[in-house]
């Protein structure tokens, strides 16, 4: 057995292992202090508890001291202990159907990438499209976002990172200090990115801030209506976003032939198509046209789970197929945010905190949009998006109340920039897993992501001004 030996400072080591339990105490003492404390004016006991909550739950998902997951659990359980809502009530929320839709949404890409038919799909574009380097470059990234119209965008970066190794290896391009390395990697996880926050089925934030915005409100948003509302920010964010890449890292290769000839290969290796790639690909096709043109009547979740039911009678995937896919640590973080952004706003915390900061000014709608969608993208950056979705959604419709604000517009200026998180590796999955390739910098991505980041933010907010009033949003 290897024997390794710290030669770091003394001072060093103790301070790092010091640090974990000397954070989980100062936290404790936090939280108790914030539980035994008299109520500020205008604040309710329960809403007091109700903020401790909260803080706490938000120094663990920003510090990543806990898994988010664990995180998420700590709020289920210490809501119904600290008398905010009854344990029925509490419990219950998790049964949200935005958890249950996100469930059928994840088990449906699993059977999509465990049959095959996504690997297909991506091998013959790439071989038909992608014969020179700026048109290999740009059908990976449309690639990326198109599959992330209908995949989980983490699950489609992780289905092409292969592939673009092979690319990367078959061109013989030098790890961190190539260009088109550099090119070939964030394209994949631009794409993704873009392409995930085009309809519900891209990430999880949508049907999490939908389920959200119910459970306060009574009222949800509609698959077809938010795709809608969004795919202009998404055509023009994807020529911005490649447009921005091919500048800050011009193509230094002259060829591709070499990872032509690897596609064709595996293209020709995968064979013809077989019954589960049929029947998997039809399911989600009816799915999809279903969620469209029936989801208000009959219920996203239902329409989901109902199509994941099929698959199983089908036989074309297995529940041991569909565990190596599914995030279920996601899941439960879903169900902890939606319990602790309803007890935030039945307990009064979220009105009594718009009143005591913002309550005595006069705030217009497209100033509250654009304020809230920069928080959004900011905070995606460091923490999870997801985490991003319950910390400020509570706060947004409790702003969009007190301003006479259009729920809906609010909720779109959390949700849709929430997902736009191009500067760094932990924002995002998809960011993580191309740095990790070697290829490419921390640094390679801060020097394009900040300009794109901040375009984002620009072309939502134009495209929320002067689109959104021909569909019918309008900001109060």
């Amino acid at each position: 057995m290897a024997v390794v030996i710290d030669r770091r400072p003394l001072w060093i080591i103790i301070l790092t292992k010091g640090f974990r339990p000397l954070f989980f105490i100062i936290l404790t003492i936090l939280f108790w202090y914030m539980m035994t404390s008299t109520p500020p004016q205008g604040l309710t006991k329960e809403g007091l508890r109700a903020m401790a909550i909260f803080s706490v739950t938000l120094l663990l998902w920003v510090s990543h001291a806990l898994p988010l997951a664990i995180t998420s659990i700590f709020a289920m359980i210490a809501v119904p202990l600290a008398g905010v809502l009854d344990t029925r009530e509490a419990y219950s929320l998790f049964g949200n159907e935005a958890v249950f839709f996100i469930l059928g949404a994840f088990i449906l890409a699993a059977a999509v990438m465990h049959s095959g038919l996504s690997s297909r799909i991506a091998f013959r574009i790439l071989e038909r499209f992608g014969r020179t380097p700026g048109r290999l470059l740009l059908t990976i990234f449309l690639l990326a976002a198109f599959l992330s119209f209908f995949m989980s965008e983490h699950a489609v970066a992780a289905m092409l990172f292969p592939i673009a190794l092979e690319i990367a290896k078959a061109l013989d391009l030098k790890p961190a200090r190539s260009n088109y390395g550099k090119l070939l990697f964030l394209s994949l996880a631009w794409g993704c990115i873009i392409g995930g926050v085009a309809t519900f089925l891209g990430g999880a934030r949508v049907p999490l801030a939908s389920g959200i915005l119910k459970e306060l409100t009574g009222e949800g948003i509609d698959f077809l209506g938010y795709t809608i509302a969004v795919i202009p920010t998404v055509a023009v964010m994807l020529f911005v976003g490649f447009y921005t890449l091919k500048r800050i890292f011009p193509i230094d290769v002259e060829s591709t032939e070499e990872a032509t000839m690897v596609l064709s290969r595996k293209n020709r290796n995968m064979g013809k198509m077989g019954y589960g790639e049929y029947i998997t690909g039809l399911t989600l096709l009816i799915t999809v046209l279903m969620w469209i043109w029936m989801g208000k009547r009959l219920g996203l979740a239902n329409i989901a789970l109902g199509s994941v039911v099929v698959l199983f009678l089908f036989r074309v995937v297995r529940w041991k197929d569909v565990e190596e896919y599914v995030n279920w640590g996601i899941i439960l973080m879903y169900g902890g945010a939606i319990t602790l952004g309803t007890a935030l706003e039945r307990s009064g915390a979220v009105e009594w905190m718009v009143k005591s900061s913002l309550g005595h000014m006069t705030i217009g709608a497209w100033s509250l949009i654009a304020l809230l969608s920069l928080l959004s993208l900011l905070l995606t950056e460091g923490m999870s998006n997801a985490a991003v979705i319950a910390v400020l959604m509570p706060l947004a419709v409790g702003l969009a109340k007190e301003f006479q604000v259009d729920l809906k517009a609010v909720t779109y200026a959390i949700a849709v920039p929430a997902g736009l998180a191009f500067s760094l590796p932990m924002a995002t999955p998809a960011n993580a897993i191309v740095v990790s390739s070697g290829y490419l910098k921390v640094k390679d991505m801060i020097k394009a992501g900040v300009l794109v980041s901040l375009s984002a933010w620009v072309v939502f907010n134009f495209m929320a001004r002067v689109y959104w009033p021909f569909i019918g949003i309008g900001a109060g």
